[in-house]
């Protein structure tokens, strides 16, 4: 999985994203109207509780026999005139799409918004070989043209406020294509005009577009796309050659498994009760669409994940970002301090089990989360993501065993020392009593809190006053009292 080189573990850059007071009105706003969108559109359904249940247990199904639906998916897609390539990794996968495009002797390609080809880094790829990608995504053209990152799945650009995608706007658009017009304003309707009026030349000369899939059916070979713009449909359409780039864990078995999924999609994503448009393609259909349909199966680490009993869930996700909408953390610290196409909640889970646990930002993050569990509790799959982080809290703690102790560790050995001996344990209190009296004769005020602590605990007080210890414990007064009674 393409990693965000140069990127540090989750706590620094969360503290450097906590810094940016702009960022975080950004976030607040953008999350708070979509996670109230979102309730809105799921209260009026009487059997949510029952939709969601159902979509997991597609989802289970589909990945308890993942290698047949596979199977299935390809030889109908085949039959359907399309040509199905297999990629273990992201190398591959870049391989042959750039091997496709070059086929075609085009030096550009349309894109659908698709989280798979930004996991592989296509972009990056095809433009090593001399091709450019063009994003038609409203917000993944803002993060194109901002040189910028996405920091959500389903709003890409949602740390960004109206006033800087003007500036984007201006300042960019004329130097890869028709420029935004002079007077734009920060006008939602103006800005999505100058996009619009930006892309349509590249859609019109395109000759190849990619794109994912939300959805693929076995039982016919099709792909599904939904979106909110209209832009994939252009690039789903237009172009004479299509290459879609389709996780292994997206096969649905049927047409009826994929009603399911259509009505807890949107409004766990976009607070709709159905996309605004719906993309279903099989194969190649003549004199209508592409001429040539590529679709591109990618494993890239979901094999390993499948293979974990108490992490394959995981694969259930739909990409909806209802995690991302409901997570505090991910409320104060955006996407990229997650360090991954995938951040928030669920990015914490899948992002270390696709690339695994060997760098330092992937063994943070399990634990950036406070285990609140409203993350659950929105999700349309119901994937228990606090459980499955314990289990990566885990993991990350046994791939450290026998080598040099943190200092976290160091602290968990003391206390489990002092915590094992009764008599230990009383004379640290007696101790804790001496100082905390110690510590009341000379703090003024009257104050019962201390600003800092001394040692490797000053990184815990840094963000916390810590509490002087009390003059005499309960144990001391339940003895000094005979049980409480004075």
């Amino acid at each position: 999985m393409t990693d965000f080189l140069g990127f540090p573990s989750f706590p620094r850059a969360a503290a450097t994203a906590l810094d940016d007071s702009v960022l975080r009105r950004n976030l607040a706003h953008a999350t708070g109207t979509i996670r109230a969108k979102r309730a809105a559109v799921v209260d009026e359904l009487a059997n949510w509780e029952q939709l969601r249940l159902a979509a997991a247990a597609i989802k289970d199904a589909a990945l308890h026999r993942l290698d047949e639906h596979l199977e299935a998916f390809e030889r109908n897609a085949t039959a359907a005139g399309a040509t199905v390539h297999w990629a273990r990794d992201a190398a591959e996968a870049n391989r042959i799409i750039v091997d496709l495009v070059r086929a075609q002797r085009a030096a550009e390609v349309v894109k659908v918004k698709s989280m798979a080809t930004q996991e592989i880094g296509l972009n990056e790829a095809l433009a090593a070989a001399g091709i450019d990608a063009w994003e038609t995504d409203l917000a993944e053209l803002i993060v194109q043209l901002g040189d910028d990152w996405p920091s959500h799945i389903l709003v890409p650009a949602i740390h960004r406020n109206r006033a800087e995608v003007r500036e984007i706007f201006l300042r960019e658009m004329g130097r890869v294509g028709r420029p935004a017009p002079g007077d734009l304003t920060d006008d939602p309707r103006r800005l999505a005009e100058a996009a619009r009026l930006h892309l349509r030349e590249k859609f019109l000369r395109a000759r190849v577009a990619v794109s994912g899939a939300n959805f693929a059916i076995a039982d016919t070979g099709s792909l599904v796309v939904v979106e909110s713009e209209g832009n994939g449909r252009m690039c789903l359409t237009l172009p004479e050659t299509l290459i879609s780039v389709v996780g292994i864990e997206k096969v649905l078995p049927s047409w009826p498994d994929l009603e399911v999924m259509l009505q807890v999609l949107p409004r766990s994503s976009t607070g709709e009760r159905e996309n605004p448009y719906t993309s279903i393609w099989t194969g190649v259909t003549d004199h209508d669409g592409p001429r040539n349909v590529h679709i591109v199966l990618l494993d890239n680490g979901r094999t390993d994940v499948l293979g974990d009993p108490a992490g394959r869930a995981a694969l259930r996700c739909i990409r909806c970002s209802a995690c991302l909408n409901v997570c505090p953390v991910y409320e104060r610290v955006g996407g990229h301090a997650y360090g991954s196409v995938y951040p928030g909640p669920i990015g914490a889970v899948l992002t270390p089990q696709l690339r695994g646990i060997g760098s330092e930002l992937d063994r943070s993050l399990p634990y950036a989360s406070s285990l609140c569990g409203a993350c659950f509790d929105v999700c349309p799959v119901r994937i228990d993501i606090p459980s499955m982080l314990v289990h990566l809290r885990t993991r990350v703690v046994d791939d450290a065993r026998g080598g040099a102790p943190s200092i976290e560790s160091l602290a968990m050995r003391a206390a489990s020392w002092l915590l094992a001996d009764q008599r230990r344990w009383e004379a640290a209190e007696r101790a804790a009593a001496l100082g905390g009296k110690a510590l009341r004769s000379r703090i003024m005020g009257g104050k019962q809190t201390l600003r800092s602590l001394p040692g490797p605990a000053a990184a815990w007080s840094e963000a916390r006053d810590a509490p002087v210890p009390p003059a005499e414990s309960f144990r001391a007064w339940w003895h000094r009292t005979g049980g409480g009674h004075e």
